[in-house]
């Protein structure tokens, strides 16, 4: 099982809208059991994906299971409240159908809560909760339950004591920029970012794409492709200080049609094409 995070500390790059769509492209396209875990107090994945597509009301069954998922204490936060409280090394959380959501046969999801806004405020202890992402995915993994291909964690812009975990667990980080100043420089300061806040740093593989490409006759335009040049510079650079970063030559274009695809009930196969770049960089990250 492959555990992938996406994180971008900029906000409005669509990380959150490529996280679903490229689980939601391994899971119908791909054939992948996917599950995907949204750990952003902001919850726009959360609250994305339980709207009907043509009504934009919320799914009546989502919303009859988020009920009984939290009246059972079932949360995401219930679950780290319960790793932080554990005593004799037994993290007592069982993984079941009250934590897990089926979106479809192939891909499930784990919703974010609003309480994890105050998680900060919270007294957790950060080296002990630095590993409840990887006991959780281990009790997955362990599950009779469910078996997993891939889990996507759809991470906050900040770090908090549970992205800390996240990305102290995931065998790849994904960093999507979009064609703007703040590209290369952007992931220049995510990578220091990551090395010095995620001790001791796992190194873990890393993966950056470009989002929102401006595209003409199906290639960068010139201001885009300079953009990118300099990422791949920053991401050379990086690789000969001993990041495992790779650049992808993955572009997803530039429309509004992709963030309005999140409530659509099958994967857009108008972007077939370049998510399929995407995931076949993903999937050949281990070979």
């Amino acid at each position: 099982m492959k555990s992938i995070a996406t994180i971008n500390f900029k906000g409005g790059v669509g990380k959150t809208t490529i996280t679903w769509l490229l689980a939601k492209y391994a899971a119908e396209i791909q054939n992948k059991k996917v599950l995907v875990i949204d750990t952003d107090a902001q919850m726009s994945l959360t609250l994305a994906v339980q709207l009907e597509e043509e009504t934009g009301a919320m799914l009546s069954d989502y919303e009859k299971w988020e009920k009984q998922h939290r009246e059972k204490k079932k949360t995401l936060l219930n679950a780290l409240e319960k790793y932080d409280d554990m005593e004799s090394g037994h993290f007592d959380f069982r993984i079941d159908s009250d934590f897990i959501y089926p979106m479809s046969q192939n891909l499930h999801f784990v919703p974010s809560t609003e309480e994890l806004y105050w998680l900060e405020m919270e007294v957790f202890d950060k080296l002990k909760v630095k590993d409840f992402a990887r006991a959780l995915l281990g009790k997955i993994e362990h599950s009779k339950t469910y078996n997993y291909d891939y889990v996507f964690f759809d991470s906050p812009p900040n770090f908090t004591a549970l992205s800390f975990s996240v990305l102290s667990c995931a065998s790849l980080i994904l960093i999507p920029i979009n064609p703007d100043v703040f590209a290369s420089r952007g992931v220049s300061l995510m990578a220091d970012g990551l090395q010095m806040r995620v001790e001791p740093w796992p190194n873990p593989k890393i993966g950056v794409f470009m989002n929102k490409a401006k595209m003409r006759s199906g290639r960068l335009t010139r201001e885009s492709a300079g953009y990118w040049d300099d990422t791949k510079a920053v991401c050379s650079q990086k690789l000969q200080q001993g990041m495992r970063i790779t650049p992808y030559e993955a572009f997803i274009p530039d429309r509004v049609d992709i963030k309005r695809a999140i409530p659509r009930s099958n994967f857009p196969r108008e972007f077939e094409r370049d998510f399929a770049v995407l995931w076949n960089s993903v999937a050949n990250t281990w070979g």
